[in-house]
């Protein structure tokens, strides 16, 4: 009989360049003082559950995240570069109606969700390339820690991925789900493979954003 693995994933609390919608990717930026706030609720919800192994994004606001999480358990936070949010290429930095207004046409295959699609001047991940890096990942866990509950403390494109894989959607079209920062996320494995447990859990957040494209 197949164990059950839970995971459990969290987008990092709210930072001030989601609120601007300005695009992230792989620049480090810190949390702000809601997001601070979001962290340390987040923390208290998670309390009551076991959690046997917590890994975080090395990026500062994914890894402040997880600290605050981490230390009324009395448990460190093991960093995974490869929790890192998707590579924006030349989109970082920019807000999205920048980047819509500096290069319409990629902007246009961007939010197409072209799967093989990488940025202006050939730049950052595509789609392709992210999906196989987060779902590697997730899938490595899954095996070394089987029969285990886990914590991951990511960024938003890293749940996109895990929630269209888990439901066995594809890379291309709108979604149908939240991303919002700091909710709770849970997935399971076992002999029937993968599912969703609960999704979008923002029960213990005082307002949290979902400002990511569709």
């Amino acid at each position: 009989m197949t164990a059950t693995t839970r995971i459990c994933l969290v987008r990092h609390g709210e930072t001030t360049w989601n609120v601007d919608r300005r695009v992230q990717g792989q620049i480090d930026i810190p949390l702000n003082d809601h997001g601070l706030r979001q962290a340390q609720a987040t923390a208290q919800a998670l309390l009551g559950e076991r959690i046997d192994h917590l890994y975080g994004s090395d990026l500062g606001r994914a890894w402040v995240t997880a600290g605050r999480i981490a230390v009324p358990r009395g448990q460190a936070v093991m960093p995974e570069p490869l929790l890192r949010e998707r590579h924006y290429g030349a989109f970082q930095g920019l807000t999205y109606s920048e980047a819509r207004e500096r290069h319409p046409d990629i902007f246009q295959r961007f939010e197409a969700r072209e799967p093989a699609l990488r940025f202006p001047g050939d730049t950052g991940e595509s789609l392709v390339q992210f999906d196989a890096r987060i779902w590697g990942l997730v899938e490595a866990l899954r095996v070394r820690h089987a029969g285990h509950t886990l914590l991951l403390v990511t960024h938003g494109g890293v749940l996109d991925i895990v929630a269209r894989r888990v439901r066995g959607l594809p890379l291309t079209g709108k979604r149908d789900f939240d991303i919002a920062n700091c909710a709770l996320n849970w997935i399971a494995h076992d002999a029937a493979g993968w599912r969703i447990e609960r999704w979008g859990d923002v029960a213990h957040l005082d307002g949290a954003l979902d400002e990511l494209p569709a």
